[in-house]
């Protein structure tokens, strides 16, 4: 038994929160080693890659990220010296930089989505789409509580 399911459910779930994305963070690290880039630097490809239709801004990818500007700078650099993404002023605004990913970074996601497939199979074995369902709800109602709050702070 963990010292987690001692706590109250909501006390349980905002802890299991952290210790599932430490775990699952390094979990990933090591897979990840082998291409030589972290699972931030992954999850800002998949971001410029997925979530939008035309190459996004780096404070477009901050937003969808829940990251600082300075924070997807930096990762975007470093990948940008791997020669896996582009950083690009707009055509119709040069205040405005904008990413997307090089041909390289094309092949090195499309050879990490051979990996993910097993791995995701594995993380959410025996969990039934019913269960997945109640958990984007849940997950999608935590980040519009999140929005909220941030709101309030700025």
């Amino acid at each position: 038994m963990s010292k987690l399911d001692k706590l109250a459910d909501k006390q349980y779930f905002f802890g299991a929160l952290f210790v599932t994305a430490n775990r699952l963070d390094t979990i990933m690290e090591r897979n990840f080693a082998e291409f030589g880039v972290t699972t931030k630097q992954w999850f800002l490809s998949i971001v410029v890659d997925r979530l939008f239709e035309d190459p996004p801004t780096m404070k477009q990818a901050a937003y969808a990220m829940g990251s600082s500007h300075q924070n997807i700078k930096q990762l975007a650099l470093k990948l940008h010296k791997k020669g896996l993404l582009r950083i690009d002023r707009d055509a119709q605004d040069a205040r405005l930089t904008r990413l997307s990913l090089t041909p390289e970074g094309q092949q090195i996601w499309q050879t990490v989505r051979l990996q993910r497939d097993p791995f995701q199979e594995r993380l959410f074995e025996g969990i039934s789409p019913e269960e997945l369902k109640t958990v984007r709800s849940v997950m999608e109602r935590l980040l519009h509580n999140i929005d909220e709050m941030d709101c309030k702070n700025k």
